[in-house]
């Protein structure tokens, strides 16, 4: 169950995968202990930038995944909530069999490991869409939102300024100039209205294909939804469409944003909905940007500026498209990245990022 967080910490997590971890002692004979088993063997699933490791173990009724996430270091509550929250409307969350808040263990539904990463192409997507757009209607129309933190305009901001601090400043060696502040807050203003503009839902916050698992015959497996808020209903469908490792044709993401408007139950304007999802997909895509060289410079991370090109091409097709953005149009030009993006990146050679 590979989860990834957008903020990972600045200190490499604990290894409670070695031998002598006695936190690893402790989770085999707590899951021994729940299970009523005399013991438990845990294999190694996976991490995510977090402090929460993963491991799978098996059961005479089949196997679970035991999490592992200390509670000095992680909040396991938000986690068992919004899976709640998922499983309430419907949704393939893993359920949690087990959860022990005191100790940071909890057993959960095993979803497999069959990301969707491994199986989107060009050829594929057309079959495996429509099951995610009903999952994506699903979240929006019947998960409740109440009492999640409000995608609002502080937290899209602080978002936005990761572009600006870690990609043109630290990366670029970039200064602004007064004049060119001024349109950049110009269009974070913009940006910023168009995500007010819109319904707000719940969000997952990082739907995309590393955090999604097919098993066949199944609705597609929902992960790493912690950090769930309520924004704006465009959010979560491009964060699917503006993929990580293969680019879409323009008239292929418009025939997709036109089938999905198709199923809101609110009314939205075409042209409406199409300005929804480009500006909100640019907001992201700053914002993913930002990170990724965050984690280059900051946390150490390798092979994240690699995948720059293609999100940056991203961001350069969305405000080539609205004239109201010619002048972080221009920003962007000049600061673009030397390298082209690849048409698709093999999956098993580029990391799941944020």
């Amino acid at each position: 169950m590979p989860l990834m967080q957008e903020n990972p910490p600045q200190s490499a997590p604990p290894n409670p995968g070695t031998p002598e971890s006695s936190r690893l002692i402790a989770a085999r004979l707590w899951a021994a202990d729940r299970l009523g088993l005399d013991k438990v063997e845990l294999i190694p699933v996976s991490g995510d930038a977090s402090f929460r490791r993963y491991f799978r173990l098996q059961t005479d009724s089949g196997s679970l995944i035991l999490m592992d996430a200390p509670p000095e270091r992680e909040n396991s509550r938000p986690f068992v909530d919004i899976a709640t929250r998922l499983l309430t409307a419907g949704l393939h969350a893993p359920a949690i069999v087990d959860f022990d808040f005191e100790q940071g263990f909890g057993l959960l539904e095993d979803l497999g490991d069959e990301l969707y990463r491994g199986i989107l192409t060009e050829k594929s997507a057309s079959a495996l869409f429509p099951d995610l757009f009903v999952v994506l209607h699903c979240m929006a129309q019947r998960v409740d939102a109440s009492g999640l933190p409000d995608y609002d305009r502080q937290r899209l901001q602080a978002e936005l300024d990761l572009f600006t601090d870690w990609y043109l400043q630290q990366h670029r060696q970039w200064t602004f100039s007064g004049t060119e502040m001024t349109a950049w807050q110009a269009a974070c203003e913009i940006l910023h209205s168009n995500a007010a503009a819109q319904p707000q839902v719940f969000v997952h916050r990082d739907f995309h294909s590393c955090n999604l698992l097919y098993q066949q015959g199944k609705a597609p497996g929902i992960i790493d939804f912690q950090d769930a808020v309520r924004g704006p209903l465009s959010y979560d469908f491009i964060s699917l469409l503006w993929d990580r490792y293969i680019s879409w044709p323009r008239a292929q993401l418009a025939a997709w944003m036109e089938t999905y408007r198709q199923q809101l139950e609110q009314p939205v304007a075409a042209v409406d909905w199409v300005r929804w999802c480009d500006l909100m997909g640019l907001q992201r895509n700053l914002k993913i940007v930002g990170i990724f060289c965050r984690l280059h410079y900051r946390d150490r991370k390798a092979g994240y500026l690699d995948l720059i090109p293609r999100f940056y091409a991203y961001l350069l097709d969305a405000v080539a498209l609205y004239p109201e953005l010619r002048a972080l149009h221009d920003l962007l030009l000049q600061n673009a990245p030397e390298q082209a993006p690849l048409k698709q990146a093999p999956p098993e050679h580029t990391p799941c990022a944020p």
